[in-house]
């Protein structure tokens, strides 16, 4: 039976639902490509910390979220609950919703209390699909969640998940996914109002994407593909 104890923030059905869907996507991406995962040593032990994530197609959330020793907390972007399918299985895990581009204050303070409750939470920076490798620029809000919530930062950087994988899939060429752990970044303090608030959130934002660019093929880095940002350097 599933572990109450770790997840007992959220409804039994929820629980349950995480308990039978993880291990059959686990065997479904096992079944359909060839499932490559580096770093996990780097992922902690005890307490809570954000997943980031590159985000080109509907593969990298289930992807992450099956093959994660402790079942992540999942944010969402508003289009997932209004499609077919991919809204039912967000509702049964239990995901956060989010409105992309909009400060919803309840969301965020939902997400604060799943990291200050001791669970990890996975968040695509980039705030929805590229539908293409290229990363694109991160929206500032995972910066703001990561100093509201003083969470350390895992990247994690995902190769072959292209729109294109299914339809590799399905015809059993069993295409390559690779899950490519990073090591936990702890990003500076935001300091300042207005203005300088602004640029040092999106200053933050960008820190994660260097890192998760740092994990991923030069095809794939887009936007940070022109150098990498030392957070020594910020200390």
């Amino acid at each position: 039976m599933p572990d109450k104890s770790k997840d007992n923030h959220q409804p039994i059905r929820v629980i349950i639902f995480r308990w039978v869907f993880r291990p059959i996507f686990r065997f479904i991406f096992h079944l359909i490509s060839d499932v490559n995962i580096t770093g996990l040593e780097n992922i902690p032990k005890n307490g809570s910390y954000i997943i980031a994530i590159n985000h080109i197609s509907i593969i990298e959330p289930p992807l992450v979220i099956a093959f994660w020793p402790k079942a992540p907390e999942a944010v969402g972007a508003k289009e997932i609950w209004e499609r077919k399918g991919q809204a039912s299985l967000a509702r049964f895990y239990g995901g956060i919703q989010v409105h992309r581009g909009e400060f919803d204050r309840q969301v965020i303070e939902s997400m604060i209390q799943v990291i200050q409750s001791g669970h990890p939470l996975l968040i695509a920076p980039e705030g929805g699909r590229s539908h293409s490798p290229g990363l694109r620029q991160a929206l500032p809000g995972v910066a703001y969640v990561v100093d509201k919530s003083e969470a350390p930062v895992l990247p994690v950087g995902i190769v072959g998940s292209t729109d294109d994988f299914l339809h590799k899939a399905l015809r059993l060429r069993r295409p390559v996914l690779e899950m490519r752990i990073g090591e936990v970044i702890t990003l500076p303090k935001i300091e300042g109002r207005g203005e300088q608030r602004r640029e040092s959130l999106k200053s933050n934002a960008d820190m994660i994407m260097y890192k998760i660019a740092e994990l991923l093929p030069s095809g794939y880095r887009g936007v940070y593909a022109n150098g990498n940002f030392d957070l020594s350097k910020t200390a």
